[in-house]
């Protein structure tokens, strides 16, 4: 045997030892690994009904979202109704004010002139109080 092949022997025994040596933690990542995917999977497998949950929520939300819409739109249709009414009573309110206003400028110069009248006969009569 030469010196090469006693060489050549030696590194193929150390080849054999450091593939022996790294087999074992070889072995465990692979059962790590392993574990891995089975937790992968099971994420998996429990994430899909979790998100056709939520999408169903989503769309819930959305649909209520949307009645809420019409409903407000509702309501300022309505208040939009009474602002117009509030105006017209506004309107009508400040007129009879001014009729009211009128009448009893027209009517408080007589009215008082014919009370103070009788007023005065009652006192000149002697009947009136004092």
């Amino acid at each position: 045997m030469s010196g090469t092949e006693i060489a050549a022997l030696v590194a193929a025994g150390a080849f054999a030892m450091l593939v022996l040596v790294l087999a074992v933690p070889i072995l465990r990542l692979r059962h790590t690994v392993d574990a891995a995917t089975v937790m992968l999977r099971q994420v998996s497998d429990r994430t899909g009904p979790l998100l056709d949950g939520v999408t169903d929520t989503v769309d819930n939300v959305n649909t209520t979202l949307g009645q809420v819409q019409v409903t407000i739109d509702g309501i300022n249709v309505q208040l939009a109704k009474v602002d117009t009414v509030t105006s017209h009573l506004a309107s009508a309110s400040s007129g009879i004010s001014r009729v009211v206003g009128a009448f009893s400028g027209h009517a408080n110069g007589p009215v008082a002139k014919a009370a103070a009248f009788a007023y005065g006969l009652r006192r000149a009569t002697g009947r009136g109080r004092s």
